[in-house]
């Protein structure tokens, strides 16, 4: 290589610089969530507006347990610590699961439910439609689509069932957290 040539070289490269390669909307997704790790954050439920099991009582979220490729988040409804959504990334996709545990730690006969994006999704949601094991044990929600929204201010938790009435939303306030509440039923670290 002439020196003309190293010098054209090298003002291509300055005036064209390689551009790194972007993240995909579920790694930005969760990576945001993932700064969360460790955290508590207290929540409130949006819908339904009545609801015997959710309604009144304190909501709380602790993104607990991260990995590179998991993410264990217990979400307590009052003195009730049965509930975790795990969610894992592979190869760009998000699953969402939900594990349910009785006081004693003993896995729900229900448990494992969810689904897994059909898609990288976007940066600030991701969609799970119910896959098939949550139809084999739950057959009425075949037409569950969860999603989950995150930007700097709130957390979402958001369930459909396509063609009925059913919906769910609770709304975690993310701009404080509090704090970390003892260990689910179940959880080993």
């Amino acid at each position: 290589m002439t020196l003309k040539q190293a010098l054209y070289l090298i003002i291509f490269l300055i005036a064209f610089p390689v551009l790194s390669q972007e993240e995909n909307p579920s790694e930005t997704f969760w990576n945001v969530l993932k700064s969360h790790c460790g955290k508590a954050f207290e929540g409130i439920l949006v819908l339904p507006e009545e609801d015997e099991a959710f309604g009144g009582k304190k909501l709380l979220m602790h993104v607990r347990g991260c990995s590179d490729n998991e993410m264990k988040i217990p979400f307590y409804v009052g003195e009730d610590k049965s509930r975790t959504w795990i969610l894992t990334m592979d190869q760009g996709i998000i699953t969402l699961k939900h594990d349910h545990r009785h006081e004693d730690g003993t896995e729900n006969e229900i448990n494992f439910y969810g689904g897994t994006a059909s898609n990288v999704g976007k940066a600030d949601i991701q969609f799970f439609p119910a896959d098939v094991h949550t139809q084999e044990i739950i057959p009425a929600a075949a037409t569950n689509v969860w999603w989950i929204t995150i930007d700097e201010k709130a957390f979402t938790y958001n369930l459909k069932r396509l063609g009925t009435d059913r919906i769910f939303k609770v709304v975690m306030d993310l701009t404080k957290s509090v704090p970390e509440p003892e260990a689910p039923w179940g959880w080993k670290d």
